[in-house]
Order: C-alpha cells, then sequence, then structure tokens
C-alpha cells in the first residue's frame, strides 16, 4: 500500500518508508531534516516531461502516459520494481504542491 505526501509535511510513525521521488532536492528542507529512508530521483519524470508537463491540470493524461513509459526503461523500471517488492506501508514524498495532479499520484497508481 502506498501513500502519498508533500515532503514538508511532518514525518508521522504510521507513515512506514518514506521515499522521496523528486528528482531535485526540496527547497529550504536540510537533509538532516527530511525524515527519509530513500530518495529515488532515477524514478522522477525526466527534466523535459516535467517541464513540458508544467503543473497544468489539462495535461495530467498525456503527462502520466508519457510518465508511465519513460518508468519502463533502465534505472527508473529498477526502481519502480523495488518499490513495487517493498513490503508494508510506502509514503511516496514529494515537494509538489498539487497532489492530485503530480508524477508521485502516477506512481501511486502503479504500486497499488
Amino acid at each position: 500500500m502506498a501513500s502519498i505526501k508533500r515532503i514538508y509535511d511532518p514525518a508521522e510513525e504510521s507513515d512506514g518508508y518514506r521515499v522521496l521521488v523528486d528528482r531535485l532536492w526540496p527547497r529550504g528542507l536540510k537533509r538532516e531534516d527530511a525524515a527519509i529512508d530513500d530518495w529515488a530521483k532515477e524514478i522522477a519524470p525526466s527534466a523535459s516531461l516535467r517541464e513540458w508537463f508544467g503543473h497544468k491540470p489539462e495535461r495530467w493524461a498525456a503527462f502520466e502516459k508519457k510518465y508511465r513509459a519513460e518508468l519502463q526503461e533502465g534505472a527508473a523500471a529498477e526502481a519502480l520494481a523495488a518499490l513495487k517488492k517493498r513490503a508494508g506501508r510506502v509514503t511516496l514524498l514529494t515537494a509538489t504542491r498539487d497532489l492530485d495532479h503530480c508524477h508521485a499520484r502516477a506512481l501511486q497508481r502503479l504500486i497499488g
């Protein structure tokens, strides 16, 4: 089971395994304050896809389709497989404000 949370929200025991899924480190957050178990930056969308999407909800369906295609290759595919195998609760962390239209939401659907 996977959930999504902003990296800036306080860590909770119920989060389980906390993994940051952004390619860039979140602004204004010290690494020692992040309370993460892993940083899977290879699973984040490519810079070109992220820039094209621009967090525009009208592009969400196309973004999700393109992102799923990216997740089928190389290090991203390996990182996705590792997350799928993870036992217990997994919390996907992102700095994104719109949690309904972000790559973490697409990952959550893939992981279950």
